[in-house]
């Protein structure tokens, strides 16, 4: 780290003394920021792939702001819609505990901010360290809104690990060369999957391989030695990510803001709504040498954007030129085929918390939530609204039950206000009808049935859920993300869940925390957590397409007792339907 010289005056000196004095006794109390904010969400210019488009944008930013901010911070972000789409901001991974109306998805906790209007998000940091981000909660204007949200630890706190030279933010994200709420448009208007994006991007650029993009290229300094912190989120609205640096071990020390036992990988995968933080070292020849992100893809006979982003890894002393005269052309690292599930497992398998936690172990309710597509059936199958697989319409689903949003209201306002029928509470715990959920499914179980179902939660009960794949229209890796609350992921596997057998080889010790977790392809994954967090809290898979056909549900988990177990008031300002 960067040393200086400090000359006292005299008369200076005792002055001094007391503000070192005060900065000294403010550290160690880690007095925390209030940091005031303004988000304008409007249409900006934007040149991507040799075109210029009016783009959604945050401040006339894509990616949008990054909020720097440390553990035990207070935010204040006044929103302002100048843009002709309802708008919402979440502020992924953030607990938001006693406070759903600063979670922000769409007509769950708040109604949208309609156009020209405003709403003040106001939340506080509480012992969380790491990397979360921030995007948009409404249909798909999160392919353009969204940024970085880094939670360092309180002043006079270290990192568990040493501290690192410098600090990047990479935002892996997905460019489509149109408007993303025309692509929307048109796949909820065919009920056909929709068109997948034309490039990946790092930073919002796609990079060298792409047309029109060389001179943008992101570019990280790096100095030998020294070892640099790369906070990595992505962003992508429907694809799941190989990520690796060539030539570069990466050391992986924290996921969704929380630290992990420290190892090493040359490939990351990350999936939508994750966060990977990894340390690397200047320890290659000086050179320059690409970082790239490339699809890890697992549904079977679908189409996706088969291209590879890159930015550029560059040593501060390597040669400017090559012998004609031209920029050296960086090393490309390996990535895994995209259909190659292994280099997955395995990342996922190496994540470990960094020491015994404390997973509930008595559990109150057990869940078994099955997670997956659907196709409707058609009246007209060969009509223009009917484009998905033989003359059906494309859904998804989680216990058979495809969710649907209500439009006159929030489901967090209908409850607090008493307002009746916007919502059930009715959700079932186990799928309908058993089934061989990762073998051949019969067609009768491959239209599910819509409705707006919660789940109800005593506050402080003890929850595991096991999320299973199923084989309807195609085994995938389905992102599921949990709102307003962090959970220890303790087990997954292959095939269908056998509590008998699999729960034996349960981690209780050491797992991940983690706010999103994908489901192995044709496998399971089990989670735990306490419901200590009151409030309506949409849990979904973050593929924007899927989410859009259903495949979602929420938790209403209860009020416990006295204040401090209660759903604060909602805000003078919160947005009305």
């Amino acid at each position: 780290m960067e040393t200086y010289n400090l000359t006292v005056k005299p008369w200076c000196s005792c002055l001094l003394i007391g503000l070192l004095a005060m900065n000294a006794f403010l550290s160690f109390f880690a007095i925390a920021e209030i940091q005031y904010h303004e988000f304008v969400v409007q249409t900006t210019p934007v040149k991507r792939l040799c075109r210029t488009h009016n783009t959604i944008t945050v401040n006339g930013q894509f990616p949008g702001p990054s909020l720097e901010v440390r553990n035990g911070d207070s935010l204040v972000i006044r929103v302002v819609n100048r843009v002709q789409y309802n708008v919402t901001l979440h502020w992924h991974g953030i607990r938001q505990l006693r406070n759903p109306w600063a979670d922000g998805p769409s007509y769950v906790t708040q109604c949208p901010i309609q156009p020209g209007g405003t709403y003040t998000y106001r939340f506080t940091i509480i012992n969380q360290e790491g990397t979360l981000w921030w995007h948009a909660h409404s249909e798909w204007l999160r392919a353009t809104v969204y940024g970085a949200l880094n939670i360092r630890p309180k002043l006079g706190s270290p990192y568990p690990f040493s501290l690192p030279k410098r600090e990047y933010t990479l935002l892996l994200g997905e460019w489509f060369d149109r408007n993303p709420m025309d692509v929307l448009k048109l796949a909820l208007f065919t009920g056909a999957a929709p068109n997948v994006s034309d490039a990946y991007t790092i930073n919002g650029q796609p990079g060298d391989l792409y047309r029109c993009s060389s001179q943008e290229t992101v570019i990280f300094p790096i100095d030998s030695g020294e070892t640099v912190l790369f906070r990595i989120v992505n962003s992508a609205l429907n694809q799941e990510l190989y990520f690796s640096i060539a030539n570069h071990q990466m050391t992986v020390v924290g996921v969704d803001a929380a630290y992990t036992k420290p190892f090493t990988t040359r490939v990351i995968m990350i999936g939508p709504g994750q966060t990977t933080n990894v340390l690397i070292t200047g320890d290659q020849p000086p050179a320059r040498y690409y970082i790239a992100a490339r699809a890890y893809q697992t549904a079977m006979n679908a189409a996706f954007d088969n291209t590879t982003t890159t930015a550029i890894l560059e040593y501060k002393s390597a040669p400017c030129s090559s012998k004609n005269g031209q920029s050296s052309r960086p090393i490309l690292p390996q990535l895994p085929a995209y259909n190659n599930t292994a280099p997955s497992t395995a990342f996922t398998a190496g994540l470990k918390s960094p020491a015994q936690v404390n997973v509930p172990t008595a559990i109150d309710e057990n869940l078994f939530f099955t997670v997956g597509l659907g196709l409707n059936n058609c009246t007209r199958p060969n009509s223009n609204r009917c484009q998905g697989p033989n003359g059906t319409r494309f859904t998804a689903s989680i216990n058979n039950v495809s969710f649907v949003l209500p439009r006159t209201n929030s489901l967090m306002q209908a409850y607090y206000q008493g307002v009746p029928g916007i919502f059930t509470t009715d959700f079932p715990p186990v799928p309908p009808i058993r089934f061989d959920y990762t073998g051949n499914v019969s067609r009768g179980l491959w239209q599910p049935v819509p409705g707006t179902k919660l789940y109800k939660l005593k506050y402080g009960s003890r929850v595991q859920i096991v999320f299973q794949d199923t084989n309807i229209v195609t085994t995938e890796d389905h992102p599921i993300h949990l709102h307003g609350y962090q959970f220890y992921v303790i087990g997954s596997g292959f095939g269908n869940f056998n509590p008998s057998t699999d729960t034996a080889r349960f981690n209780f010790i050491d797992p991940p925390q983690r706010n999103t977790i994908g489901t192995p392809p044709g496998g399971w994954v089990a989670i735990r957590f306490v419901a200590d967090n009151p409030g309506i809290w949409l849990l979904h898979c973050h593929i924007d397409s899927h989410l859009r056909w259903g495949l979602a549900m929420s938790f209403l988990v209860e009020n416990g007792v006295g204040e401090s177990q209660s759903v604060i008031p909602p805000p003078a300002d919160l947005p009305q339907c």
